[in-house]
């Protein structure tokens, strides 16, 4: 009997911060998980702001490959336009594993708190949350207003993990891709898929600072 297929749905919304997004989905199939991809349409926006580079629903795979600069033959990649409702991580009955939503706006955050539905991004995480799978918000925001503090706050109550994009410095980067790698493997750590996108800590001060220095 052929193994049901169970991806990750990685929902990528209009806020800056689309590197992440790329090294989030990056990591999962360097993992050898399956994605299914929602990008909305604010997001389409963003990518182009920040990369140059158009996601088109009819050609999204060759603007995915092109996005993450990498040959995606053989990846086990599916697509769902934001605007399908009847998309099948719309349904708790779709084997999807869990969500990450990165970048998340705080349009996206606030959406997903109320559980207002308005798209296919906000309605994949509210079944997310209903069937008590994993759902990881990346928000990329800052200062925080308190409405969208409470948004969080809510989130997490309801389950989710919030992980800020937020990079850290104990590993020794020189690079910016090295702390977008960072954030992008705290996600997958959430998520329980192995990674080597970032040195861990060893208790050892200095230590990450040594090698780099090398």
């Amino acid at each position: 009997m052929k193994k049901q297929r169970q991806p990750w749905v990685v929902g990528v919304s209009g806020a800056s911060g689309t590197p992440y997004a790329a090294a989030v989905i990056r990591g999962l199939l360097d993992a050898g998980e399956a994605v299914d991809l929602v990008v909305s349409r604010a997001a389409r926006l963003t990518i182009l702001d920040e990369t140059g580079i158009s996601f088109r629903d009819a050609y999204w795979r060759a603007d995915l490959a092109n996005w993450l600069a990498r040959d995606l033959d053989g990846a086990d990649l599916a697509y769902w336009a934001a605007g399908d409702l009847a998309a099948g991580p719309s349904s708790g009955s779709y084997p999807a594993k869990g969500m990450v939503v990165v970048p998340a706006s705080t349009a996206a955050v606030a959406g997903i708190a109320l559980g207002l539905s308005k798209d296919l991004l906000q309605r994949a995480a509210d079944v997310t949350l209903k069937e008590r799978r994993p759902l990881v918000v990346v928000p990329r925001e800052t200062p925080y207003t308190r409405s969208t503090l409470r948004h969080l706050l809510d989130l997490a109550d309801a389950g989710a993990v919030v992980l800020p994009a937020s990079p850290a410095f104990y590993h020794g980067p020189t690079e910016v891709q090295q702390l977008v790698d960072f954030v992008a493997g705290k996600v997958l750590d959430v998520l329980g898929v192995e990674h080597t996108l970032f040195r861990r800590w060893t208790g050892e001060l200095g230590a990450a600072r040594a090698v780099s220095e090398k």
